[in-house]
C-alpha cells in the first residue's frame, strides 16, 4: 500500500457553490457524534453567511477540529455552509473515497493520534498541521470500496436494531400513558405524594487524582447513554479511592440515580435505575442518588414518571452554563401514587419488553464490536 500524509490526497479546500444553492447552515449540534449523520440543516438569508462560516459541497468531508465536537465526521448529502469549527477536506477520489475517508477518521488509530495533538486549554481544538501530516496506508480503490461496504453493512445493521429498540421505547411510553396519564398534568386523579416523602438523595463523591489503595466501580454521567436500566456494573469504569466509601455512596438495587449537573441541559435530571447486587459501587459528583424508602410506589413505575417529558421539564436547571439538579428541585416533584396492583402490573409489561430489548442489544453490541474489531484491522 502507498503511504501518503493527509494534506497529499485530502487537502483542505472548500466548495464551490453556485448561486442557486440555498443557504444551508450546518451546526454541529445537528450531528450525531457517532454516525455522522446530519439531522437537519437551517435555512438562513446570504448575509448570516460570512467570515466565520465555510462553503462545503458534495465532493468534501468536514471534519470537526473543536471540542466537544471533536471527530465529528460529515460525509455532506448537499451543498452548504457549516460554522467555522469544520474543516472542508477534498479527497481526490483517484486515490482514496470519500466514504473511506470518512471511516479513517473515525477510527480508534486515528482518534487516539488526533486527542493527543490538541491545544487549548478551556475549548481544545486539533492542530491543523497534525492534521495534514497524519499518515495514511492507502490501499487500492477496489479495496476502499470493498472494505466501506462491509462498514456500511454493519452499521446498517445496527442502525435498525436502534430503531427497534426505539420503538421498544416507545411502546413502553404508550402504555405508561394509557395506564396513569401524563404524571404532570395527573389527567387521572391519582393522590400524589412529593418525591421526597418516600425517599431520600445523596449527592455523588468529590475524587481527587492523588487517592489511592482502594479500586470502586463508579458510576458517572457518561455512562447514562441511552439506558433506563444498569444492572452489570461491574463494567462501568473505576476510579482509586483512599479507603471504601461509607454506605451512603454505595449504590443498591432499585437505587435511581439522576444526571446532577452538567454544561448539556438536556442530559440534567437524565435519570437510570442501578441494580449492582453484589458488586460495590459508588457514583460521582455530577449525578445525585435517589433511594425510595416506603413501597408508596415501585422503581418500574417511578423510574417512568421521572422520565416523562413533562416531569424532566420541571428538573431542568437555570444556570447560564452548567446546569444543575438539586434536592431542593427533586422536592417540588408532586408523584402521581396509583393503585400497587397497577404498579406491578405495567412493571411486568416493562420486564416483557426489556427481555426483548435486551435481545436485540446484546446483537447491535456485537454488531458495534465487530464495527470496532474491522477499523483496527483496515486502519490500524
Amino acid at each position: 500500500m502507498a503511504v501518503y500524509k493527509l494534506n497529499e490526497i485530502a487537502p483542505i479546500q472548500q466548495g464551490t457553490l453556485s448561486e442557486n444553492d440555498k443557504y444551508w447552515l450546518l451546526n454541529l449540534d445537528m450531528v450525531e457524534s457517532n454516525s455522522g449523520k446530519v439531522l437537519g440543516y437551517n435555512y438562513v438569508s446570504s448575509d448570516q453567511i460570512g467570515a466565520s462560516t465555510i462553503a462545503f459541497d458534495t465532493n468534501n468531508v468536514l471534519y470537526s477540529k473543536l471540542r466537544p465536537y471533536l471527530n465529528k465526521v460529515v460525509l455532506p448529502t448537499q451543498n452548504g455552509y457549516a460554522t467555522s469549527e469544520m474543516v472542508p477536506l477534498r479527497p481526490n477520489t483517484n486515490i482514496i473515497t470519500r466514504e473511506y475517508l470518512t471511516y479513517l477518521l473515525r477510527s480508534p488509530l486515528f482518534v487516539t493520534y488526533i486527542n493527543s495533538k490538541t491545544s487549548g486549554a478551556k475549548m481544545p481544538r486539533a492542530k491543523l498541521d497534525a492534521l495534514k501530516n497524519y499518515e495514511i496506508d492507502c490501499p487500492p480503490i477496489v479495496d476502499q470500496v470493498a472494505r466501506t461496504t462491509r462498514l456500511d453493512e454493519i452499521v446498517t445493521a445496527a442502525e435498525i436494531c436502534r430503531e427497534q429498540i426505539e420503538k421498544y421505547d416507545l411502546l413502553i411510553k404508550a402504555r405508561f400513558v394509557e395506564m396513569f396519564g401524563d404524571p404532570v398534568s395527573n389527567e387521572k386523579g391519582w393522590v400524589t405524594r412529593p418525591l421526597l416523602s418516600m425517599g431520600s438523595c445523596k449527592n455523588g463523591m468529590n475524587f481527587h487524582y492523588d487517592d489511592s489503595g482502594v479500586e470502586i466501580n463508579c458510576l458517572g454521567v457518561g455512562d447514562f447513554k441511552d439506558y433506563s436500566i444498569i444492572d452489570d456494573t461491574a463494567t462501568l469504569p473505576t476510579v482509586s479511592l483512599n479507603e471504601m466509601p461509607s454506605s451512603e455512596y454505595l449504590l443498591r438495587d432499585d437505587d435511581i440515580v439522576f444526571v446532577r449537573s452538567n454544561g448539556n441541559k438536556k442530559m440534567v435530571g437524565r435519570s437510570v435505575a442501578v441494580y449492582p447486587g453484589t458488586v460495590p459501587t459508588t457514583f460521582s459528583g455530577f449525578c445525585i442518588r435517589y433511594r425510595r424508602e416506603d413501597d408508596s410506589v415501585i422503581t418500574p413505575y417511578l423510574l417512568r414518571v421521572l422520565k416523562a417529558e413533562s416531569m424532566r421539564q420541571k428538573m431542568y436547571g437555570r444556570g447560564a452554563n452548567i446546569q444543575n439538579l438539586n434536592q431542593q428541585t427533586l422536592s417540588s416533584l408532586d408523584i402521581p401514587v396509583p393503585p400497587s396492583v397497577m404498579q406491578e402490573q405495567f412493571a411486568i409489561f416493562v420486564a416483557q419488553v426489556d427481555k426483548s430489548k435486551a435481545v436485540v442489544q446484546s446483537i447491535m453490541d456485537k454488531l458495534n464490536t465487530l464495527q470496532v474489531s474491522l477499523m483496527q484491522e483496515y486502519f490500524g
